[in-house]
């Protein structure tokens, strides 16, 4: 019986034993394939990375091997630049420095007045703030479309601004676009779809005119440049030259009829009062803005004065032919290398 019960025990370890070697056969199997795995997607991933690298090497064989494209399209661009360039017309810029006009005369009379009888000046409607700086009021009008409408208008300024083409320099003529203007008729044919009509309208060419006018103001001196470009270098000193005058034209008639509203309304008023001091109060501000038209009529330039006028260009604007013939090569060089690389990684993928 002994015996038997040791030939279990022998049976049971045996088995056991087996077992054990059977788990860790499994589990080096497992491991195994577990490590193949990771060795197979490390594998798939190094791939992916060269794959994606990009090899300097190879894009200039690429490069190399397209070189006759590239100098060709370069090329093309290069003479379609030139081609441009040469038909842009001169454009020159005609520029004044202006200085701001300080108040003179009678703005310390209307200063003084307004801290006196500012209260009863307003209710009677007159204002006393004349005389002061209105450099900024003055710019403003310049770029005003009301402003450049009627400047446009008196000067007859819509056929050279909407029709020009260039500028002759040896008969000093300006050329006007034939399918834009008819100049033997002097009518407009220019082909449009409604609602323009063949005759440029006043909001076109106030956009046009805005384009070739430039006004600024350094902030540090208080000058005042304004500059005009245009194909006839004496066409622009001369419009500059109407503008300054236009602007300074309509300060003063402005201020001058305010001036004149005021000494009507105060003189009839004065026939209505009874108070001695208050006649004398009403005297003064007659006499206040009787002075402020004074300097209306006797000052030319009464907005903006002149530092340095305007001088007919010598040296053209633009266009900057140099500049538009070198970043069209580049354009083309740039253009040409893409299509070189497109065509030859596209062939390449093919093939694989």
């Amino acid at each position: 019986m002994s015996n038997t019960i040791e030939n279990n025990d022998k049976n049971s370890v045996e088995s056991n034993n087996s077992q054990g070697v059977n788990d860790q056969s499994q589990f080096s199997s497992a491991n195994s394939a577990t490590l193949q795995q990771q060795m197979l997607l490390a594998q798939m991933q190094q791939n992916q990375t060269q794959d994606d690298e990009i090899d300097l090497a190879e894009l200039w064989r690429a490069i190399w091997a397209g070189k006759i494209t590239i100098i060709a399209i370069s090329f093309i661009f290069a003479v379609a630049s030139i081609l441009f360039a040469l038909s842009k017309p001169n454009v020159y810029k005609a520029s004044a420095i202006l200085a701001p006009v300080s108040a003179e005369g009678g703005a310390g009379g209307l200063a003084a007045l307004a801290g006196q009888f500012g209260g009863l000046a307003s209710m009677a409607g007159i204002n006393l703030g004349g005389g002061g700086d209105k450099t900024a009021l003055a710019l403003e009008i310049i770029k005003s479309r009301s402003f450049i409408e009627n400047f446009i208008a008196k000067h007859n300024l819509l056929v050279p601004i909407m029709a020009a083409e260039k500028w002759d320099m040896a008969t000093d003529t300006l050329i006007l676009d034939d399918e834009l203007y008819d100049e033997i008729n002097k009518k407009w044919i220019r082909e449009v779809k409604a609602p323009k009509k063949p005759e440029p309208s006043s909001w076109e060419t106030y956009k046009k005119f805005s384009e070739l006018l430039s006004v600024s103001q350094d902030k540090t001196t208080a000058m005042v440049t304004i500059s005009i470009e245009y194909f006839s270098p004496a066409m622009a000193q001369q419009w500059l030259n109407w503008l300054i005058a236009d602007v300074n034209e309509f300060m003063r008639e402005q201020d001058q009829t305010e001036a004149q509203d005021s000494i009507n309304y105060l003189t009839k008023q004065l026939e209505s009062i009874q108070v001695a001091s208050m006649e004398t109060v009403f005297y003064q501000l007659i006499e206040e803005q009787t002075k402020s038209m004074m300097l209306t009529q006797v000052k030319a330039e009464y907005v903006l004065k002149t530092i340095d006028p305007a001088q007919v260009p010598d040296e053209k604007a633009g266009p900057k032919r140099a500049l538009i013939v070198v970043l069209g090569t580049m354009l083309g060089g740039m253009l040409s290398v893409l299509i070189v690389l497109i065509r030859y990684f596209s062939n390449k993928n093919s093939t694989e």
